[in-house]
């Protein structure tokens, strides 16, 4: 049997819009931030969180950029505090001596995901504030990933629990 190749099949449908939020840090890269975007876009959320410069470059984001809206915010401390009371289950995306692993964690449908920044991580002060963490096993060197990669993984689980 022959595959045919085909670049770009319909978009799979979701039955109502996801519940997934994504809460970023101010980024060293804005890279990161445009390649986000673009991802979200792909996984059909609609809404990303930042603090700090949120500029998009739209090469880099594709279509993602005219489907996710970006709010921008001085602090997020305040921001996971209103999802939490909105009923957001915040998920921090990091390693901590209690974080789960992130192919045993069982996301809830509403879930505002908090990305550590490159290079710090998640504040003290964020982690406060969150529910749970969980961490993406590094098995090797360095010791953890691409912040994008990571996010992307984080997504890919949640979207794998709730497909449509």
């Amino acid at each position: 049997m022959c595959a045919v190749h085909v670049r770009h099949k319909p978009l799979t449908s979701l039955s109502k819009p996801r519940q997934l939020v994504l809460v970023v840090p101010a980024l060293k890269s804005q890279v990161n931030l445009s390649r986000m975007v673009r991802l979200a876009g792909c996984a059909g959320i609609t809404r990303i969180i930042t603090s700090g410069p949120s500029k998009v470059d739209p090469k880099i984001a594709r279509d993602g950029a005219d489907h996710v809206t970006i709010e921008k915010r001085r602090s997020l401390v305040p921001v996971l505090k209103n999802l939490k009371q909105d009923g957001y289950r915040i998920v921090g995306l990091e390693q901590t001596d209690d974080s789960h692993l992130i192919y045993e964690y069982r996301y809830q449908a509403k879930t505002a995901l908090l990305i550590g920044h490159e290079r710090h991580g998640i504040t003290d002060e964020e982690l406060a504030v969150v529910d749970d963490c969980i961490e993406i096993p590094v098995y090797g060197m360095p010791f953890s990933y691409n912040v994008v990669t990571a996010t992307t993984m984080g997504v890919y689980e949640y979207c794998r629990q709730f497909p449509k």
